[in-house]
């Protein structure tokens, strides 16, 4: 079944919509998350969140932005970040007194955070095909170094020159943008 049929039936909130989208794209959802959440009890729980976050918020695929692939691939890995974060807050929690820090950023701080950002994603942007493609698997899609040797045919050791690499050439080229020492 298309992208566009499964599209149509969730929209009419009809449940094969559901089933098909499992059907065609439950291995794709399980390789992104999976890296992401190791325990197999919160991958199924993840996967269940993304089935229904999908069914909520359809609508907001827009075509032209990209494909129903690229959309439920950036849904699904933002759906298990945010999962792994409630995951550390809650084993992490602690007792917040009157002279705690706050956690939210003060605007200044926001600001930096977004310039540093759009450095970063031009900086990532003209890099070649294959450093851009290692830089996703391992920092976007926090693939493990095996996984990756694994699938582009690499050693383990290989990766990791490469990927150190990469680093140092990121590092560089962001610190000539933004003229830091």
């Amino acid at each position: 079944m298309p992208d566009s049929e499964i599209i149509g039936l969730i929209l009419s909130k009809d449940e094969r919509g559901l089933t098909e989208l499992l059907n065609r794209y439950e291995p794709l959802i399980r390789y992104v998350i999976t890296p992401i959440l190791k325990s197999p009890e919160d991958v199924e729980e993840c996967l269940s969140d993304i089935v229904m976050r999908v069914w909520d918020k359809i609508r907001l695929y827009d075509s032209s932005c990209g494909s129903f692939k690229g959309w439920l691939t950036a849904v699904s890995r933002n759906a298990a970040l945010n999962h792994a974060a409630k995951l550390r807050r809650s084993e992490y929690r602690e007792e917040l007194t009157e002279n705690s820090p706050a956690e939210d950023p003060t605007p200044e701080e926001e600001v930096l955070r977004r310039e540093q950002q759009e450095r970063l994603e031009k900086i990532i942007d003209n890099l070649m095909p294959g450093e851009k493609l290692l830089y996703y698997r391992r920092y976007y899609y926090m693939q493990p170094v095996s996984q990756i040797a694994a699938e582009l045919g690499m050693s383990e050791r290989s990766v990791e020159g490469r990927l150190y690499r990469l680093k140092q050439k990121l590092k560089k080229q962001f610190k000539e943008v933004t003229g830091d020492d």
